[in-house]
């Protein structure tokens, strides 16, 4: 089966057919190229999209995925990151195998169709050729035949005629010689140019065109074999990466059987635990006995209205809700710089003392709290530096992970001061590698820094013994006081340094008592805090150190400033000072020196008093 000799006479239709071949392989080039396009396109939204879901660092999400569930979906997005990576790397395989290879052989095809056409033509017009020579050939025979024949004729004529002269009939029979001569040569001629078309077009039908054509009929073959590879290849490509793939789901399913719905429940508890004991049972209040509420009511009075006569010196009263109990939080430590003796003890919780749970209710439902203490939480602010506005179990782990961090820290800078003195060593032994006294500088400064984080250290670690110390003794207070009314007999307990013992800025301190006040009782005194008029000053104060306010409700001061006392300390180691008409606030009494001028506090009592 051989174009050359089946398809001898086919030669445009072939033509066309080998451009039809180029076209569909141009075709299925262009296929791929939109197939690659779209894996990447694909990959790349798959990134995105795993990017979109992806925990944003230093982030509450962060946190959230220590969750077995959550890190299931986290090496889920991963998986999904590897996934769109086999994508592209299909994309790029078929683009560098298949697309660039098939475009690089279209070119070469082109090239080689376009030779053999050109020669096929080339033998064409040579065939042709001789066929005009032979066609030429032959009509001049043909011609010179005829002019022979009249000639011969003419002859004959003249000679039959007696009329003609010797001389007429001897010239016509030469001309007819001539003729004769002329058709014999044009016959010569016409025979030798036939025999020649004969041998170009044997030679034409049976070895050039054969020739080009079967030339033609392999480069037809080989563009179809060049297809079924690509087209094998194209499979292959998308085959070899389905064990990645497969691995990549695999880690999925894997992430999945991780979950553990027991240990998510239990970091749940070390998140959230706060440490506190459960309230216990309220006791019975017989109303049977007359005795019994005779006293009871007595004694109601009387703390009602030792509550009321402190409260003239403070002014409005504080709503509470019960049956949770306020404790009182000492104030934070000086500076390193200062000496212990400095460092104040915190007051004591005020005895607690029973109340009937009506008059409790009573009292929550008609008392108004105190607007000073609202007014921090109302400007917002950093979280205190020992965590004190965190749940006892919270506050111990917050203060374990920031020990933690900074005995990383300490020894991260060990270490890079004993690469220093190794490298003081080296100088000191090979004078020309380097100075050794270079090296002093980088060495005090490491040094400081480990001294400045040991301080550091020891500073979260006493904050940490303290919490740890005291956790049980809290449980067991809060265990004893479940079911109590907190009714203190100290004049802070209804004022705002009731609110100031757990801090100054009003946060949560051991329980979330004044966090519910706020959102059951802000909205019906907003408006007071507006129309809350300074307290006048009662004395000057000196800072002893500096304080960095950082807390809501305290105030930034310098050692050496002096400034002005608006309410002295209450006995939860918080005084109240005043810089100028816009900047006021609560510093630890530990750092500064207060100087009360005794006629201005009692004029500033009188006042209180008659309003």
């Amino acid at each position: 089966m051989s174009w050359g000799t089946e398809l001898w006479d086919q030669f445009d239709n072939l033509e066309k057919h080998t451009q039809w071949g180029i076209d569909i392989l141009e075709k299925y080039i262009k296929f791929v190229k939109e197939r690659t396009e779209i894996e990447l396109s694909y990959a790349k939204q798959l990134r995105n999209l795993s990017k979109k879901y992806q925990p944003k660092k230093n982030s509450k999400e962060e946190e959230e995925y220590r969750y077995t569930a959550c890190k299931a979906f986290l090496s889920t997005l991963n998986e999904m990151n590897d996934y769109a990576g086999q994508h592209e790397v299909i994309s790029e395989n078929m683009t560098s195998q298949i697309t660039v290879e098939l475009a690089r052989y279209v070119q070469e095809l082109k090239q080689e169709r376009k030779s053999h056409f050109h020669d096929g033509r080339k033998a064409q017009q040579h065939i042709e050729t001789c066929w005009k020579q032979l066609e030429s050939s032959k009509r001049r025979f043909e011609r010179d035949c005829k002019e022979a024949d009249r000639a011969q004729q003419y002859f004959e004529k003249m000679d039959a005629d007696i009329n003609v002269t010797k001389a007429d009939v001897e010239k016509a029979r030469q001309q007819a010689q001539m003729r004769h001569q002329m058709a014999e040569d044009s016959k010569a001629d016409y025979s030798s140019i036939l025999q020649k078309f004969n041998h170009e077009q044997h030679e034409y039908y049976h070895t050039h065109i054969p020739n080009i054509f079967q030339k033609i009929q392999e480069m037809e073959e080989r563009r179809i074999v060049r297809i079924g590879e690509s087209v094998k290849t194209y499979a292959e490509l998308d085959r070899q990466v389905i064990p990645i793939i497969g691995k990549c789901l695999d880690g999925i399913v894997k992430a999945a059987e991780s979950i553990d719905p027991k240990n998510d429940s239990q970091l749940a508890i070390e998140a959230y635990k706060s440490g506190f004991e459960p309230p216990g049972d309220i006791e019975f209040e017989d109303y049977t006995q007359p005795m019994k509420r005779t006293v009871s009511d007595n004694s109601l009075s009387n703390s009602r209205g030792e509550g009321k006569s402190e409260l003239k010196f403070v002014g409005k009263s504080k709503g509470k809700l019960w049956p949770f109990i306020k404790k009182n939080k000492p104030p934070p430590p000086p500076p390193a710089s200062a000496s212990p003796s400095a460092v104040p003890n915190g007051p004591q919780s005020p005895k607690q003392q029973k109340e009937p749970l009506s008059h409790r209710f009573n009292e929550f439902m008609t008392s108004k709290p105190k607007i000073h203490c609202f007014r921090s939480l109302k400007r917002g602010g950093a979280a205190p530096e020992d965590f004190s506005n965190l749940p006892p179990e919270q506050r111990r782990k917050k203060l374990q992970q920031k020990v933690d961090e900074l005995n990383k820290e300490i020894q991260k800078e060990m270490d890079q001061r004993d690469a220093i003195t190794k490298m003081k060593d080296v100088y000191l032994k090979n004078p020309q590698m380097g100075d050794p006294a270079s090296l002093d500088h980088k060495l005090a400064e490491v040094s400081q820094n480990i001294e400045k984080l040991r301080l550091e250290a020891q500073k979260f670690e006493a904050w940490l013994a303290e919490v740890e110390g005291r956790l049980p003794a809290r449980s067991e207070q809060a265990r004893r006081q479940s079911g109590m009314y907190d009714v203190q007999n100290a004049p802070a307990v209804n004022s705002c340094a009731q609110d100031r013992e757990s801090s100054p800025d009003g946060s949560y301190t051991e329980e979330r008592s004044q966090e519910s006040e706020v959102k059951v009782l802000a909205t019906d005194f907003d408006d007071e805090f507006d129309d809350e008029e300074s307290l006048p000053a009662i004395g000057t104060c000196k800072a002893l150190y500096t304080f960095e306010g950082q807390n809501e409700g305290t105030i930034s001061v310098v050692e050496g400033e002096t400034l002005y006392v608006i309410e002295e300390d209450k006995g939860d180691g918080w005084t109240r000072i005043r810089r100028n008409e816009d900047e006021e606030g609560y510093v630890p009494t530990s750092y500064v020196e207060v100087y009360l001028d005794k006629n201005a506090k009692e004029s500033s009592l009188r006042s209180q008093r008659t309003s």
